[in-house]
């Protein structure tokens, strides 16, 4: 996907490569898309859905973002002269707490010439379905629907954004896109200032990161993708800023990934773990106690809303043809519904560090191990019972290994955290139910004809999802069963350096596309077994597969190396910074 990402931890758009804003939800990123036009606008009316800048006779566009921002520069040169666009929305420390409003800054200036642009502003409240009534102020325009106003703040003749009159640019024009509400400056000099301190809020955490010697580009660009997927307001982490972006051309598989999967969201935590940056597993051990909290020692959904609603009822939104005409677009996500048994270990993998990490300002004890415990129970009864499995199947349920391993990590951190706090009885308990567990899957888990681990407990099939047991620690790296099994993924499923989910037809068919996080998870084990060298071409070659800016996609077309699905995905973003960190040269051997 040729986007680029904005946000503050609030809000976030997509902007596409001639600087069309695209994708922008209100009021937070599970909410009304009221720019949309990545998911298609109405036949009469192409561009709705869309704030354009468009320049006549456009000859070239290039992208990139300031260095070490979530700020993004787009430069279109036409016949007339050159423009630039810097999008962001505000992030920065004001008066001792955080502004990140809900909000989004155009600056628009002239490079070279005298170029003409046309500006076009085409909300839509909805999804898509009403257009909504512009009334004008002197120096604003207010966007109204049944229930929203988006205010629009410029110094750019109002008049000729309405009529989408074409105009020279012989001066800097600033748009401020957001809340009802009046600035307390000009919209030039508010735009100056937030720009400033914006870059300066980015540029200080992106120093603070704890980056490799090697990839630190890469690295850091993941980094910042994954920290705007952090809905602050309340921790909670979503899996990716679209819904319905297909898998794969005209598959119908379209989801909506703006929630909060626990599974997802503990990869990411681990992620910006790894390069220090801790407030957002602070902000997410929040949300997920309270998911706690709310269970009562029961059932626990995959995904909640980020918000923690747990219904999640799945619509369409007829007004909307897809993205390139290949709907349905798809609202809410049926998986909220589904039974997936990794949930609770993936749940208790994501609190964990907060027992260890000595750097956060929390207070964790044994409070929040009791709280965790009723989940650990949950692991226990159902690591033998079928379930939707990682992939969230629809139509059938069975004894998925990724599964019942999950449940294995839920006991096994369970005792390493009863270890920590010194509580030796609940250590052996749970440290006894993780090697009962351990051995069920040793045993049943293994196939002697694949010569490896399956998908499912007395199944044949093969599953990337396996590749898990490498990175929760499960059997060490010079396990033979290990080796043997990342040796029949790659054969099986393997296309150059990606890979497929798993071989056996789902729901809407045999897979298509490599699966981008099922690639990172064998390079990964590549380089847990000693194969290095493989592991890192494996990686050079993933590390391509990203845009020109750096993010990535949730699937990869490994004949055209094309990026497919919701977009950036988390997982796959996780996926370079946890290869990076793996494979990189130290600093001391370097310097």
């Amino acid at each position: 996907m040729d986007l680029g990402l904005v946000g503050n931890c609030s809000v976030a758009g997509l902007i596409d490569p001639h600087g069309s804003l695209n994708w922008f939800c209100l009021p937070r990123f599970d909410g009304d898309p009221v720019f949309h036009a990545l998911l298609g606008s109405g036949p009469d009316h192409p561009d709705d859905g869309a704030f354009k800048i468009e320049m006549e006779e456009l000859h070239e566009a290039s992208q990139s973002y300031l260095p070490n921002t979530a700020i993004l520069r787009t430069v279109l040169r036409g016949s007339g002269g050159a423009v630039e666009i810097t999008d962001f929305c505000p992030r920065f420390e004001a008066f001792g707490r955080r502004f990140r409003p809900r909000m989004f800054v155009r600056q628009i200036r002239p490079l070279e010439g005298w170029p003409r642009i046309r500006i076009k502003v085409r909300p839509r409240f909805e999804y898509g379905a009403r257009k909504p009534f512009v009334t004008t102020g002197s120096n604003h325009l207010r966007f109204v629907g049944e229930n929203e106003v988006l205010r629009l703040t410029s110094d750019a003749p109002l008049d000729h954004v309405q009529s989408e009159q074409l105009i020279h640019l012989d001066r800097p024009y600033t748009f401020i896109l957001g809340p009802d509400e009046t600035l307390s400056d000009a919209p030039g000099a508010t735009g100056d200032r937030f720009f400033a301190e914006t870059r300066a809020y980015w540029e200080g955490w992106s120093q603070r990161l704890a980056v490799p010697f090697e990839w630190q580009d890469a690295v850091i660009r993941a980094a910042i993708a994954l920290k705007l997927c952090n809905y602050e307001q309340t921790g909670a982490i979503v899996a990716a800023m679209t819904t319905s972006l297909p898998e794969a051309p005209h598959s119908g598989r379209n989801w909506d990934y703006r929630f909060c999967w626990v599974r997802d969201a503990f990869f990411t935590v681990r992620a910006l773990n790894s390069l220090a940056a801790t407030r957002t597993l602070e902000n997410y051990f929040h949300w997920l106690m309270n998911v706690v909290s709310d269970a009562k020692g029961g059932h626990i959904q995959p995904v909640l809303g980020i918000g923690l609603e747990r219904r999640l009822t799945e619509w369409q939104a007829d007004h909307l043809s897809g993205f390139m005409g290949m709907g349905p677009v798809r609202v809410g996500n049926q998986a909220h519904e589904h039974f997936q048994h990794d949930t609770y270990g993936n749940v208790i993998l994501g609190a964990a560090p907060a027992f260890f990490d000595r750097r956060l300002r929390m207070n964790i004890g044994p409070h929040a191990f009791e709280m965790l415990e009723p989940l650990g129970e949950q692991a226990w009864a159902l690591h033998t019972e079928p379930d939707a499995g990682i992939w969230e199947l629809r139509t059938r349920s069975r004894i998925h290994t990724s599964s019942s391993l999950m449940c294995w990590a839920a006991c096994d951190r369970l005792a390493k955290i009863a270890g920590c706090l010194a509580i030796p009885d609940r250590a052996r308990f749970w440290r006894d139910r993780a090697d009962t567990i351990k051995a069920r899957i040793l045993s049943e888990a293994w196939s002697d004809k694949r010569q490896a681990f399956v998908e499912s407990f007395g199944g044949e099939t093969l599953d990337a999802s396996v590749l898990l047991m490498g990175e929760v620690n499960f059997l060490p790296a010079s396990d033979d069963r290990f080796k043997l099994t990342v040796d029949a993924l790659s054969r099986s499923l393997g296309r150059g350096a990606f890979m497929l989910r798993y071989e056996e037809a789902d729901d809407f068919g045999v897979p298509e596309v490599g699966f981008n996080v099922c690639a990172f998870w064998r390079v990964d084990a590549l380089a847990r077994i000693g194969r290095k060298d493989e592991a890192r071409e494996l990686f050079g070659e993933l590390l391509n597969a990203r845009n020109g800016l750096g993010l990535m996609s949730e699937d990869t077309a490994f004949d055209t190396g094309i990026g497919w699905g919701n977009f950036p995905q988390t997982y796959s973003m996780v996926g370079i910074i946890n290869g990076a960190m793996r494979l990189s040269r130290s600093w001391e051997a370097e310097l």
